[in-house]
């Protein structure tokens, strides 16, 4: 008898359920870490209760604890919140790299922000092993530096699929 395992990585959460074409800004002039953060806030605030600063201010606190810099020039920054019942996302194309305190020590210019509800433990990382895989794509990531409208890079990050 032959016996099938079939693994879900992740949950049954795609990037079209958090991000909307509202949250994605393209080629932003910024020169630093905290300004990023604060167009983040600005943009993860749309369909919340709480107000942008309250949102800065989880983002720079998760900072804190070590940069989201995750390499290859992408950060991905997120917070997690309570009184909070759903996952948003925002996604930023800097028109320059910045200094993001990354692992690798490479100026920044993909930022997907998240803001995670308190008790979406599982979700959270989740999402965030799928950003992960997504960002490690360097073909990908090609494709959505060269696409220069909102609509398009909509599309490239909420139709991507990681490669068996």
């Amino acid at each position: 008898m032959e016996c099938k395992v079939t693994l879900h990585l992740f949950s049954s959460m795609q990037i079209s359920d958090i991000l909307t074409k509202e949250r994605i800004l393209c080629n932003i002039k910024v020169n630093s870490k905290k300004r990023v953060l604060e167009m983040c806030s600005e943009l993860l605030v749309t369909g919340t209760a709480f107000t942008s600063y309250e949102i800065f201010d989880s983002l720079v606190e998760r900072e804190r604890l070590g940069s989201t810099g995750f390499g290859r020039s992408v950060a991905i920054p997120h917070a997690r919140v309570a009184q909070s019942n759903r996952t948003l996302a925002a996604f930023l194309e800097l028109d320059e790299g910045i200094d993001f305190d990354a692992i690798d020590k490479q100026p920044v210019d993909l930022v997907f922000a998240l803001l995670v509800p308190e008790n979406s433990t599982n979700e959270h990382l989740e999402i965030l092993a799928q950003l992960a895989k997504m960002f490690s794509d360097d073909k990908f990531c090609d494709k959505l530096r060269k696409t220069k409208n909102v609509e398009d890079k909509f599309s490239l990050l909420t139709q991507w699929q990681a490669s068996l």
